[in-house]
């Protein structure tokens, strides 16, 4: 009897799924190997570069290519590429490649250290060659984009050093080797002043300026007067940058512009972001500021950060827009959730792409309205950081 209730049971099974296969759909046809999908040689303006420093991880940072006018996940990720222990990335438009400066060890997480400039194709996302760099020199820090910086037509990139002493390293590009080092001590980061010289900012207040001869030897250097004081009155390192004048934030909502586009840099004077009855207010963040192709300068500001110690990193609950040359605030963006950075794309009808430290996801925003546009997610990200308007 109980043989014969299983045969029955098998017998009812093999029918059922007989009945089932009817309804399957046919099998998907085999999908060709080895194609490989490409992308613009100009990012359009609406892509972003979204750096993933995998804090909690730092040797497995990712850089992603995300278009933020599309709707769908699959449609917004376009490629992503590897940038290793805190990296910095350059995109070098002119070349079709981005610069990436990266930190390897022998033995993964240990062993001899080894850093290299890693040279990307933009449009296969390939690494197409590498450069060794001086170990143990370069950088290593919250990505910042004020440590990469072309010169000489985009012939060479100077690579800031932090070691602690610090210093400017040269890479000819066309050669693919390091061509000099230029020192200096109590001055840091790369910012442009025209096409072969650099300066940096220096903790007694002022500003170098290293102007390069042909070979890439130091020619002259030079120093400003001094425009803030590190102990009363600090500034952000990283200025938005319009028409050759860098406008520094300072840490109580003072704007110091400092025009770069000679021998000397040349500070101007001072003006504020807040208004009377915005007293507390203050720019906060990781990436704070920004620029557009309209001229405009942005900030990220914070509502309770002036006067409060420590508050300099802590996000903002809106972003400002500014035209710098009325000193005027054209436009609040209140954000949807706090923001810890943010970067502003090219073009015409420029958007604003903000880091949510809450669910670290990425939203985005219109710079001529201010409306919210859409929140990005899913996408393999953890900690983004840091964020970039394609070039």
């Amino acid at each position: 009897m109980m043989l014969d209730k299983f045969l029955l049971g098998l017998v009812v099974s093999f029918a059922s799924l007989g009945v089932f296969a009817q309804d399957r759909p046919p099998p998907l046809p085999v999908e060709p190997t080895g194609v490989i999908e490409t992308l613009p040689e100009r990012y359009p303006p609406d892509w972003f570069l979204v750096h993933d420093a995998a804090f909690f991880h730092m040797s497995d940072g990712k850089i992603y290519v995300i278009d933020t006018s599309q709707d769908s996940l699959g449609d917004q990720v376009k490629g992503l590429f590897n940038n290793v222990l805190m990296g910095a990335i350059l995109q070098v438009p002119s070349r079709g490649e981005i610069m990436s400066v990266e930190t390897f060890h022998t033995r993964g997480t240990r062993g001899d250290r080894i850093d290299v400039l890693t040279i990307w194709d933009t449009v296969n996302l390939s690494p197409v060659d590498e450069v060794v760099l001086p170990a143990g020199k370069r950088f290593m820090g919250m990505p910042e984009r004020v440590v990469l910086q072309t010169l000489n037509n985009d012939r060479w990139l100077a690579i800031f050093n932090l070691s602690p002493s610090t210093s400017v390293s040269l890479v000819d590009l066309d050669a693919r080797e390091v061509i000099g080092e230029i020192p200096t001590p109590g001055c840091s980061f790369i910012y442009p002043n025209k096409d072969m010289a650099f300066s940096a900012i220096c903790a007694d207040g002022r500003m170098l300026t290293v102007t390069l001869n042909e070979d890439g030897s130091e020619k002259d250097r030079n120093f400003s007067d001094a425009f803030f004081d590190s102990d009363d009155s600090p500034v952000f390192e990283r200025p938005p940058i319009v028409d050759g004048i860098a406008y520094f934030p300072g840490f109580d909502g003072t704007v110091h512009p400092v025009a770069m586009n000679g021998s000397t840099a040349t500070p101007m004077a001072p003006w504020s972001l807040i208004g009377p009855d915005e007293s507390t207010w203050a720019p906060s963040g990781i990436e704070i500021d920004g620029e557009d192709d309209l001229g405009r300068i942005y900030f990220l500001m914070n509502p309770e950060a002036n006067g409060v110690d420590g508050m300099h990193n802590a996000g903002g609950a809106e972003i400002w827009v500014f035209d710098p040359d009325s000193r005027r605030r054209v436009l609040r963006i209140p954000l949807q959730e706090w923001g810890l950075s943010f970067a502003v794309g090219r073009g015409q009808e420029p958007k604003v792409l903000v880091t949510n430290p809450v669910d670290m996801s990425v939203e985005l925003y219109d710079g001529l309205s201010g409306e919210f546009v859409r929140k990005i997610t899913g996408f393999g990200q953890e900690t983004p950081l840091f964020l970039w308007g394609a070039k």
